[in-house]
């Protein structure tokens, strides 16, 4: 995500009972066995974290360096995520399929028409390729305001006529498709960030809450599928009201996500495979600390 709400949103403070998420009689060891063997087991989705070092949106991508980070994360999961599809990252989900993985595809739109409509030609190719299982059209445009809703509706539709067979939908914060019926009406799936943390929301409480984010978008989509499309907790960083980062935190969030997901059905990316110090700019401290991996590909936890 781009970076904290401007305006909090309310949130109850409930926990989920069904299984036993708190974690409170864990001791750190506990806490590390059990994050390996869902990282060992696999998780659904991991988004995918393509800069490194100095490198930032803008940079182009060598396909030595995507497969590298690929190979990393291969073992570890079913899908993996891309945010856009040029300047290198059209390998991601290339080199994913070779490796057996499936893919979220996203197109990368803001507020220049031109690099807007590379993407989604780029979009369009990838998935006449064969290497597209859902694809993305934009990520949080309307939470930034980067353009109106008619013109993403233009993009969207362009690539639901180009490309009919693949499942298409626009990712944004869970009340956005509460906010916007017709993009909710021209997906086929729904793409929906939740994030506890950027809420405010204290970690006790956080799964309760992403309960209550999914519910507001699956009643948005009126039966469509719901795919939670980020989720997670920085390791370091800034503090959001009652949310604190921290390593144990992080490693908190990701156990309780992942054992609630599993139980509940739920198909969902954690955010993100790996730390990139460039987000520091856009998020504050935090930005740069969100990766089950560190920015030198060393697993956390």
């Amino acid at each position: 995500m781009s970076g904290e709400p401007s305006k909090f949103r309310s949130f109850n403070l409930k926990k989920t009972k069904s299984i036993d998420l708190s974690l409170e009689d864990k001791s750190a060891e506990d806490l590390h066995d059990m994050f390996q063997q869902i990282i060992e087991e696999g998780v659904h989705g991991l988004c995918f974290s393509i800069y490194e070092g100095a490198q930032s949106p803008g940079h182009i991508i060598s396909k030595q360096q995507v497969r590298r980070r690929l190979e990393i994360i291969q073992p570890h999961t079913n899908w993996v995520r891309s945010f856009s599809c040029i300047e290198g990252n059209e390998w991601v989900p290339i080199l994913a399929k070779e490796m057996g993985m499936k893919t979220l595809v996203g197109a990368w739109l803001g507020d220049s028409p031109e690099k807007n409509q590379k993407e989604i030609d780029s979009l369009i190719d990838l998935a006449k390729q064969g290497v597209v299982d859902i694809a993305a059209v934009g990520n949080e445009v309307l939470y930034r305001n980067d353009m109106s809703e008619q013109e993403l509706l233009a993009y969207m539709y362009e690539v639901k006529k180009a490309i009919p067979n693949t499942p298409m939908g626009y990712v944004d914060a869970y009340y956005e498709f509460t906010n916007h019926p017709k993009i909710t009406e021209a997906c086929d799936v729904i793409l929906s960030n939740c994030y506890p943390f950027w809420e405010g929301c204290p970690l006790d409480y956080s799964i309760g809450h992403m309960q209550q984010m999914l519910d507001q978008a699956k009643q948005a989509g009126k039966g469509k599928k719901v795919i939670i499309t980020e989720t997670g907790w920085p390791s370091k960083g800034q503090e959001v009201k009652g949310a604190q980062p921290s390593y144990e935190n992080a490693l908190k969030y990701f156990i309780q996500t992942q054992l609630w997901c599993k139980e509940q059905g739920i198909e969902s990316f954690y955010f993100s495979s790996f730390d990139e110090d460039w987000k520091v700019g856009a998020e504050g401290e935090a930005g740069a600390y969100w990766g089950i991996w560190d920015k030198n590909a060393k697993l956390k936890f």
